[in-house]
């Protein structure tokens, strides 16, 4: 295995990678994890792993794989007192990129500590990404297990996931990479398409991805994670008839029924309380644009 493939010959492409992984209080998934990136068939030029402030294992474990690995670096933050999702993981991830040793790489990709893949999930996307010049973030889909079986994580096609979240380079720096809020995974891809990029995840068997961790969860609950993927959306200035669609939809996912509620009532709380937003009229107006159109409501889009 090697850290990049295709170096010397300046006719094949580059596959130069560098991955950003937050990590608090993960001591039992993080293993895992790293064992899954030790076991790629391209390794990445760099790995950054952010201890952020963990109470736990997880910073002790990620310096033991340091030790085995040249290629991966360890971050240690001071515990800030709580874990602050959203804001806390990019805030993390920021500190991680900020000490990134190597400048030459051409995809930068934010990645959880709570998940698995196969050993050319790297590789088969940066594949993808080679095929579509134009493709400026990629992944594939994320998988939940429960009771023995695989539940799909749902998201729309043109959305990256988050739970390992893939970019070229150039894109990524066009748009000023992430937001340090909840919803920066749907801000970030809504904007790549603003600024003319295309942006997907594959339903492709080999980039499964596993998510250790029941996605939109928090902390504390699923329930207070779903109250405050709707606060989320308020912040993100999703449309309020998006909304009412979006959480009925999720009523038929884990939690099944209450889950899509909260989504809803946790947007309109935002509301009520007047909690700040995304700060772009133009990202808005493209997003309610998108938003209607998926509604099949676009008569109502906003007009130039």
């Amino acid at each position: 295995m090697e850290s990049y493939m295709f170096n010397d010959d300046k006719n094949l492409p580059s596959r130069k990678y560098v991955l950003i992984m937050p990590a608090r209080d993960e001591e039992n998934r993080i293993q895992q994890t790293l064992d899954c990136i030790a076991n790629q068939s391209i390794f990445p030029v760099e790995f950054i792993v952010v201890n952020d402030g963990s109470s736990d294992r997880t910073g002790e474990i990620a310096d033991t794989y340091a030790k085995k690995f040249p290629w991966i670096n360890v971050v240690h933050l001071s515990n800030r007192g709580e874990r602050k999702v959203g804001g806390g993981v990019i805030n993390a991830f920021y500190a991680g990129y900020k000490a990134l040793k190597t400048s030459d790489y051409n995809y930068i990709c934010k990645i959880d500590a709570d998940v698995t893949f196969l050993p050319n999930y790297f590789e088969d996307i940066m594949k993808k990404m080679e095929e579509d010049s134009e493709l400026g973030g990629a992944s594939g889909k994320g998988f939940n297990p429960a009771n023995n079986k695989l539940y799909q994580e749902r998201i729309i096609d043109e959305m990256v996931a988050g739970q390992v979240n893939f970019w070229r380079r150039e894109c990524w720096e066009m748009i000023g990479g992430f937001v340090q809020e909840v919803m920066w995974d749907g801000i970030v891809f809504h904007r790549a398409q603003m600024f003319g990029w295309k942006t997907k995840s594959f339903s492709d068997e080999n980039l499964q991805i596993i998510h250790h961790r029941l996605m939109g969860s928090s902390h504390k609950s699923i329930f207070h994670g779903r109250l405050r993927w709707g606060q989320g959306q308020w912040f993100m200035g999703t449309h309020p008839l998006y909304i009412i669609a979006s959480g009925i939809f999720r009523m038929r996912e884990r939690p099944y029924i209450i889950g899509g509620f909260l989504i809803i009532a946790g947007y309109f709380i935002g509301m009520i309380k007047g909690l700040p937003r995304y700060n772009d009229p133009k990202f808005r107006k493209n997003l309610h644009e998108w938003q209607l159109k998926r509604l099949g409501l676009g008569l109502l889009a906003p007009k130039e």
